[in-house]
């Protein structure tokens, strides 16, 4: 029986580059492995040291996970589709809740602004003033904060709370649509601020110019009657879930990587949380950042409105929103897809018997906190590159990078030999004499270095510190930065 096994983005590069492929199973179990057969390398990113799936990944098929069907001895069907669903960084809730107290009344000036609103039956002058009376809370406010608090404030949410650290930089501005020109170098909290105050100024924005912490979540949240989750890594991702659960409040999620989104609705009191889909985090490299895998611009604005959506349904308090349910988005095969979600009954923190009961070290929790003797990277600036190119022309220097990286900028005389080869090709470095190892910002050769350390490669590898970026600051210039 022929099954079509979809690969997501971020294991592309370990099958080939390949999007689906097709193999001759009756089962999942037997399906993954003859996919991990073909392709050794994507075995080690979908089982442990156990030979057991990685709490990570989601296999489904159809749109049942096969956790909760039969596991790896799950029939397929001939002609069916599965689905790896790797991690990426409500019902009457809010506004039953707001419906029992007394809600604000509308001004003239909003009734002729909200018109549109007040003449659909499922919003109405009652919905219109539930927006007005509800308060969401934002974290983030880059590539799927613009949409939402653009399309939150319009709408007339009467209280929106920002929570963002970062300044605007240029290259923000191909999808951050809540940020112009003329705010680059400002801090993105006060842009977004006087864009929203600017769309709507009966909306009420209350700023917080700092970064979601363990100590400042519960205290931010609590005033709270939605959580917006705009995050783009994984350690912030699960400390919002996790707050939202102690809080009880309803998490609004979304993520984006590349040409893929992610969009739910997750509500510990009514279903599933975020640790019932993804139960642990990716181990750190494994899924880049959009600054290393870059975005499409268009993706953060589709999935940052379903966002907006549902948060809008959540306080009206509307059925079908995407509780318990996951959806995904391709932007370039514009083609959606629903999985069903369902709660985790030993889920650690919204399960029967929860073990999290308060917030912990999510740093550590994502691996990003390791013990010092297992945290030692030899790193080289790129000053001290230079001078070192500048006294020895024959400095070896590996690109980790991807080749249509390389071809925007280059440092000259480095190797290229990307990530997902670089194991494989490890034979290609001189090991008897240092390799310089760098990428576009530090992340993936620190993997890389990781890499072949594990794989026993025994030559000297630095990193480049804040790789070809910093090589374009410190210098040379004409290096485009991307």
């Amino acid at each position: 029986m022929a099954v079509t096994i979809v690969i997501p983005t971020p294991l592309r590069q370990f099958a080939g580059g390949k999007s689906e492929i097709d193999v001759e199973a009756t089962t999942a179990g037997e399906a993954l492995e003859k996919l991990t057969t073909e392709h050794a390398d994507l075995k080690k990113h979908l089982y442990n040291d156990q030979n057991s799936l990685r709490s990570f990944v989601n296999v489904y098929v159809g749109d049942e996970d096969i956790r909760h069907t039969g596991g790896e001895n799950t029939s397929v069907k001939d002609g069916e589709t599965m689905m790896i669903v790797p991690s990426i960084a409500g019902g009457n809730l809010a506004g039953e809740a707001r419906a029992e107290k007394e809600l604000p009344t509308l001004s003239t000036e909003e009734y002729a602004r909200y018109s549109r609103h007040l003449i659909l039956p499922e919003v109405g002058l009652e919905g219109q003033r539930k927006l007005k009376a509800a308060r969401v809370l934002m974290i983030g406010t880059g590539g799927l904060g613009s949409p939402l608090g653009l399309y939150l404030a319009a709408a007339g949410i009467g209280t929106i709370g920002l929570v963002d650290f970062d300044v605007v930089d240029e290259s923000n501005l191909q999808r951050q649509i809540i940020h112009g020109t003329k705010d680059v170098g400002r801090p993105k909290i006060a842009s977004a601020k006087d864009r929203l105050n600017d769309i709507n100024p009966n909306v009420r924005i209350e700023a917080f110019e700092t970064r979601l912490t363990g100590e400042n979540a519960l205290e931010l949240f609590k005033d709270y009657d939605v959580i917006v989750d705009g995050t783009d890594n994984f350690q912030t991702r699960y400390l919002v879930n996790d707050a939202s659960v102690l809080t009880g409040k309803p998490n609004v999620y979304g993520s984006i990587f590349r040409f893929e989104g992610q969009a739910s609705v997750f509500d510990a009191t009514r279903g599933a949380c975020y640790r019932c889909l993804y139960p642990e985090p990716p181990p750190p490299g494994l899924v880049p950042s959009c600054a290393e895998g870059g975005v499409l611009g268009v993706l953060p604005g589709i999935v940052g409105t379903i966002q907006a959506n549902e948060v809008i349904k959540v306080i009206l308090g509307a059925e079908g929103i995407l509780l318990n349910r996951l959806l995904l988005f391709d932007a370039w095969k514009m083609r959606f897809r629903e999985l069903k979600l369902r709660k985790n009954p030993d889920c650690p923190i919204c399960g029967d018997n929860p073990t999290v009961k308060e917030l912990i070290d999510y740093e550590e929790f994502c691996g990003l906190r390791q013990p010092a003797e297992e945290n030692i990277l030899e790193e080289i600036t790129a000053i001290e590159l230079s001078e070192l190119i500048a006294d020895n022309r024959e400095a070896q220097i590996i690109d980790v990078r991807e080749p249509h990286e390389y071809e925007i900028a280059r440092i000259p005389n480095a190797k290229l030999i990307p990530l997902g080869e670089v194991v494989k090709r490890a034979d290609e470095i001189d090991s008897s004499r240092a390799a310089i190892v760098h990428c576009k910002g530090g992340v993936r050769s620190a993997k890389a270095i990781a890499d072949l350390k594990a794989s026993g490669f025994q030559g000297r590898l630095v990193n480049l510190k804040g790789g070809i970026a910093a090589w374009s600051d410190e210098v040379d210039s004409t290096v485009p930065k991307y």
